[in-house]
């Protein structure tokens, strides 16, 4: 993400996120003439009133700036819709929902309504303001403003559907309610409650034909929660990490009403992948997505790692994790939480493991451990750092992105195959091994493999596959695999339903991959003896 202007060593010139922000601070705003230099602070917090009714011309803090009490502003609100609304889960999903969307311009005293039924949202709460400035960092792009509104909701019932409407002084669609103006959610079930659900995921989505149909076909599993295992809209073009990378922060509103039909339904639980390091407004690139998007605070460093998190979701524990920390291919922040962040998922996957609720244990990421398409394979970051404890504490699924394909292995435990997993068959993670997802088909342009493709209806499968996996130094290193079970070139995403049956009857994970017109790609099931 640069300005395309002449000064960079070399267009090519691969820097760390810490340094490509220093170097755009330093840089775009003296060459574009949008700020002074010095004048701007990544972060800054200022009054509602000094933010959203400047003067025009008065200087902008250009990272997100977070505003912790009702905003004003100087929009006639009868006039501003709010649109892209998408919820989220904060760290208990039995209590806690978060409500996101924007608005085009600012607005005053924005506000969400909730209540247990549409017509009576009885309940007030203000909203957070989470405001970026994008000067011109390209030729097409000129300077843009965006403002993200963010409401916590608490103490809510677990296992409860509740209604919700957003609005803002001079818009309050609960007081004269219209189509689609308001949404629903249901927490969690209650602690220790056996309930059938089904959540899904994919990862590697951007805007386009491709992803409404995948996200239109989610709706319709009506699952729990969705897992996004990062690459979410690609406002960053070229995700390399370099400074040759091209960014459009418009991106992102068309993202956002496209993903609203079932983001505004259904919690969009996200990571981060290397498309979603922006380093204009934050040395990790994260500030923007901490902007637009509400993390659980149940991670390791909830301000510097966003996408490190977990929840639990009825028998089902989910984990997800940052990959950029740990990626030997795109290492822009290689290393950037100091290994913090490995600590803490040892800490935490042992902690989940000892709950006697929890049987099944799901973690997501973007970065693939175990893949074999040509554009970017296995990332030996991965295989090093995390996927010893995988095998430690005998994780059952893992879910990545990355490469935009479906991929899934049989089960693997120190980098072997453990047990082979055809289409239909059932896995034992606790005796067999871990299974690992490629779920990148979710809209963004498609990746291909040196093997033929095997799926659901269609093919063999071949034994062994010659592919690579990345390196420390950033090179590539051939290897010859025979993990690769199932393997489909086009769109797709993955939908997993918990089974829960009685302690010491066996539970189950009913894995199943769809393409994006709905037909059957894979099939497979996790099984385990419930606690």
């Amino acid at each position: 993400m640069r300005s395309t202007d002449s000064g960079p060593p070399h267009p090519s010139k691969r820097l760390s996120m810490a340094e490509q922000h220093a170097y755009l601070r330093e840089t775009v705003p003296t060459r574009r003439g949008v700020l002074r230099r010095g004048a701007v602070v990544a972060g800054a917090a200022v009054g509602a009133d000094t933010l959203l009714t400047r003067p025009a011309g008065a200087v902008v803090p250009a990272g997100p700036t977070l505003l912790d009490r009702p905003a004003t502003g100087v929009a006639r609100g009868v006039a501003v819709a709010p649109f892209g609304r998408h919820l989220a889960f904060g760290a208990d999903p039995r209590t806690q929902v978060r409500v996101s969307w924007q608005v085009p311009v600012a607005v005053r005293r924005p506000f969400a309504r909730i209540g247990l039924r549409p017509w009576e949202l009885d309940r007030r709460l203000p909203a957070r303001v989470c405001a970026l400035h994008t000067p011109a960092l390209g030729p097409k792009a000129g300077p843009v403003e965006q403002y993200y509104l963010h409401v916590a909701v608490d103490g809510l019932r677990p296992g409860t559907t509740y209604f919700y409407a957003v609005g803002h002084d001079g818009f309050d669609p609960a007081s004269s309610p219209a189509l689609g103006a308001i949404g629903s959610f249901t927490t969690a079930p209650p602690a220790g409650a056996r309930t059938r659900f089904c959540f899904t995921a994919f990862g590697d989505q951007g805007v386009g034909p491709h992803a409404v149909a995948n996200d239109s076909l989610v709706l319709a599993q009506d699952p729990a929660f969705h897992l996004h295992a990062g690459d979410i809209c690609y406002a960053d073009t070229s995700g390399y990490g370099a400074t040759s990378d091209a960014y459009d922060p418009r991106t992102w509103d068309v993202f956002f009403t496209q993903t609203e039909p079932v983001a505004s339904r259904v919690p969009w639980m996200v990571t981060t992948g290397n498309h979603d390091m922006e380093a204009w407004y934050s040395p990790t690139g994260y500030g923007g997505d901490q902007a637009r998007f509400t993390f659980p605070d149940s991670g390791p460093l909830p301000a510097l790692a966003p996408g490190a998190y977990s929840f639990r979701y009825g028998n089902v524990a989910v984990v997800a994790l940052d990959a950029n920390d740990v990626s030997y291919e795109i290492p822009a922040n290689l290393g950037y939480t100091g290994g913090r962040q490995t600590a803490w998922l040892d800490r935490e996957l042992a902690r989940l493991r000892a709950l006697e609720d929890i049987d099944f244990v799901v973690v997501f990421f973007h970065h693939c451990a175990y893949s074999t398409t040509r554009d970017h394979a296995s990332d030996g970051g991965v295989r090093e750092h995390w996927v010893p404890l995988f095998d430690r504490y005998r994780v059952d699924l893992v879910v990545n992105g990355h490469n935009h394909v479906y991929e899934r292995t049989d089960a693997v435990r120190s980098n072997a195959v453990t047990a082979r997993v055809p289409v239909g068959a059932t896995v034992r993670p606790q005796t067999d091994g871990t299974v690992y997802v490629t779920a990148g088909g979710g809209g963004r342009g498609l990746y291909g493999f040196p093997a033929p493709s095997h799926h659901a209806g269609h093919g063999r499968p071949t034994e062994q596959v010659a592919t690579y996996r990345w390196t420390e130094t950033g090179e590539r290193d051939a290897e010859v695999v025979e993990w690769s079970r199932v393997r489909y070139p086009g769109y797709s995403f993955l939908k997993v339903e918990a089974v829960p049956a009685p302690r010491g009857a066996t539970t189950r994970l009913e894995v199943s991959a769809f393409t994006d017109t709905g037909a059957l790609v894979d099939r497979f099931t996790l099984a385990r003896v419930a606690r």
